[in-house]
């Protein structure tokens, strides 16, 4: 046995001297992709109060929660997947002028922007259909319509100009995109949603008007699906559209299910808003944390230094590791932040030690899950010859947006705060 303890010491060594490299080779990763999780934390910290301040108008238009993961998965979904793609562009030396719609990345803009219309329409229906299948008190389909659409639409022009803006500073600057798009994007993306669909939710009042507007969202349709057909030539949008709008729409239906989730467990929420207060910025981290591993694992397919294989290899090993590294401080500080921002509003909340209790429980759940999901979720994609860029991310954000609300619940249940 004492013969042994050298061999054992030895690899203890190299294993040590082998993370010591694979830290000092990620460090400027890790630098990017820790500050963009706190400004998008701190964004949707801010976004969580603003769900809380909702609570009468939430109250005053039942089955509206319904909307909102699905609207704000949306943002995420749709401009979080554009950053991977320019972040590829990025890598493949073709990011070039974003505004010019036959370049490669004005493609890629293009496409976002048709997605954005499609996804809200189809958002509305979708939560019409399931609450009435649910037997779920909720508003009429045109309110669906005027809400999903005029808050999809208003939110979606400062998250594309912030996309493109993050891409151009980034490849001027020589960061790696994959680490800084997706939180940064999800995060602005958050932080306008419910604001917009706050401020889209007057619109549906008068009923005249609501009816007035549900049309005219319905009759931007054509004149979009209109122009798409006529561009054909542009085989890059076209593929974006074909390829990420039937995902985005089982994307939308699990968040949907995750505004369910909330829905059915309304009065626990009200009881403890603190609670309510973390849930936007709880989702964010586990979803930016999935997205930075999707899009990196998607650069090296691209790149071809990653082989899809059934297990991740050495290499993905390191890349999984820097999603724990970055979690465990991220979901400690929101522990820390939740606490004292429902103090400082004077928000009923868990007392601090179970607050962090909560966050970090909820978060091994949520990010375990978000790892199997973007290394699968990647490699399979790109086995079928699909771009991992149009499906990691969507596949990404939806299903945590899910489990994670779904995590949330279980720890709230495991340390009986509820």
């Amino acid at each position: 046995m004492s013969r042994d303890n050298p061999v054992a010491g030895l690899r203890g060594t190299r294993l040590m001297t082998r993370g010591r490299r694979a830290l000092a080779a990620n460090a400027s990763s890790l630098r990017l992709g820790f500050g963009a999780l706190l400004l998008s934390s701190t964004g949707d910290l801010i976004a969580g109060v603003a769900l809380g301040s909702m609570s009468a108008t939430l109250e005053s238009l039942p089955g509206l929660l319904l909307l909102v993961p699905a609207a704000i998965g949306m943002r995420g979904n749709i401009f979080g997947a554009l950053g991977a793609r320019l972040g590829t562009l990025a890598h493949t030396g073709r990011f070039d002028k974003p505004w010019q719609v036959r370049s490669a990345t004005g493609q890629s803009v293009a496409g976002s922007c048709l997605l954005t219309v499609y996804v809200s329409v189809a958002l509305a229906v979708l939560a019409w259909l399931i609450t009435t299948l649910m037997g779920i008190p909720h508003i009429s389909l045109m309110d669906f319509l005027v809400i999903s659409v005029l808050g999809g639409v208003a939110s979606s022009v400062l998250v594309l100009g912030v996309t493109v803006w993050t891409a151009r500073v980034a490849v001027r600057r020589g960061w790696d995109l994959d680490n800084v798009a997706a939180p940064v994007v999800t995060a602005i993306g958050d932080i306008v949603t419910l604001p917009a669909l706050w401020l889209a939710a007057f619109a549906i009042r008068p009923e005249w008007l609501a009816t007035t507007l549900a049309i005219a969202c319905l009759a931007v349709v054509v004149p979009v699906a209109l122009w798409q057909y006529r561009y054909r030539v542009l085989t890059q949008m076209q593929r974006v559209v074909r390829q990420s709008l039937p995902l985005l729409l089982v994307a939308g239906t699990v968040d949907i299910l995750a505004g369910y989730v909330l829905d059915s467990r309304t009065e626990a929420f009200l009881a403890m808003p603190g609670l309510l207060v973390m849930v936007p910025a709880f989702l964010e981290d586990v979803g930016a944390l999935g997205s930075i591993l999707a899009s990196r694992l998607a650069s090296k397919l691209h790149l071809g230094t990653l082989r899809p294989g059934r297990l991740p290899g050495r290499a993905v090993l390191t890349d999984i590791a820097l999603i724990g590294i970055l979690g465990f401080p991220v979901f400690l500080l929101l522990g820390l932040t939740v606490t004292g921002v429902s103090a400082a509003l004077g928000l009923a909340h868990p007392s601090l030690l179970m607050m962090l209790a909560l966050t970090l429980l909820a978060g091994l759940f949520a990010t375990s899950a978000a790892v199997l999901v973007a290394y699968y979720a990647a490699v399979g994609t790109f086995r079928l010859r699909l771009d991992p860029d149009n499906y990691g991310l969507p596949i990404i954000t939806s299903t945590m947006d899910l489990v994670g609300t779904l995590s949330i619940a279980a720890g709230v249940v495991v340390l009986g705060l509820v």
